[in-house]
């Protein structure tokens, strides 16, 4: 249904917030005169990962930790379910990515930052000792903060530190009454070629180019032909009233496969909506070869 993505400064008072959000979130979806669809409210963190602050300490060890974030998240994100991530998601990257998440599964989306001066953070940090002195410094410096103006940080909700309530009814309508992004072109999975595509590719074009040489060279005056495949596949071309050689036919052979090669190494083309079957290949290259031999 949504997705909330918590994000600042390291012990700038995250996970109070997260706790405030989801208090209101239940409150609010308890109260009788709701009378949406019925939903649950859940808070994705390091902690409930059992991710250790120590993962922050170098980049080896944090790039596997965030991945294991974003699964959970994936696997969490649900039509009936509001899922609030409390972490730092201060790669603007990452926040990106997980957007794209949200937007595949069509759920509506916000970021509420958490704002608090580095020097409260350094000094809450200090008094809890959550993140050892250096991590937190290197934290703060690679910081990128949220912006109202990017898609993906959008719609923004600044909680201040000196803020005693967070701004729920903003949140609640940008959950509820916000417009459902559809998915990104990019982020649609593709349907992949089967694996003996290519083996079907080279076997039908090379039966079509002996094929359609021998029906030139019987007719020499061009005109519509039909080529036998195997079994009963028969396919139609017109062939131009010229001498049609055997090297002409093999080049355009070659681009055809190139062109398709490559489609195929990449998974498909439009958006999977090709078929690599014999007949479709078969029509396909007929189509191709019409088009480059009247030239």
């Amino acid at each position: 249904m949504a997705l909330i993505t918590i994000s600042g400064y390291p012990s700038s008072g995250k996970s109070t917030r997260a706790a405030q959000i989801s208090d209101y979130l239940q409150a609010r979806l308890a109260d009788p005169q709701y009378d949406g669809p019925k939903l649950s409210v859940e808070v994705l963190s390091d902690d409930v990962l059992n991710l250790p602050r120590s993962v922050y300490n170098e980049s080896r060890s944090e790039k596997p930790a965030r991945g294991s974030l974003f699964t959970a998240m994936q696997r969490q994100m649900a039509a009936d379910k509001i899922l609030i991530v409390d972490s730092l998601n201060y790669i603007k990257g990452f926040r990106y990515q997980m957007y794209c998440a949200a937007r595949e599964m069509k759920l509506r989306v916000c970021t509420v930052y958490v704002v608090a001066p580095a020097d409260v953070c350094r000094e809450w940090n200090s008094s809890r000792q959550a993140y050892p002195s250096e991590t937190f410094e290197n934290l703060l410096m690679r910081y990128e903060e949220p912006s109202s103006m990017v898609r993906w940080d959008s719609p923004l909700f600044t909680v201040l530190w000196e803020d005693a309530e967070i701004p729920g009814e903003g949140i609640w309508d940008a959950l509820t009454k916000g417009v459902i992004k559809p998915p990104n072109a990019a982020s649609l999975s593709v349907a992949k070629a089967p694996t003996d595509a290519l083996h079907v590719l080279e076997q039908t074009t090379t039966g079509m180019v002996s094929n359609i040489y021998a029906e030139a060279s019987s007719s020499g005056t061009g005109g519509p032909v039909v080529v036998a495949l195997s079994g009963s596949l028969k396919i139609g071309i017109t062939l131009p009233p010229r001498n049609v050689t055997l090297a002409e036919l093999q080049r355009l052979k070659r681009q055809f496969v190139t062109i398709h090669k490559k489609a195929i190494t990449l998974g498909s083309t439009e958006k999977g909506r090709v078929d690599w079957d014999e007949e479709s290949i078969a029509r396909k290259f007929s189509v191709f070869l019409e088009e480059h031999l009247k030239s």
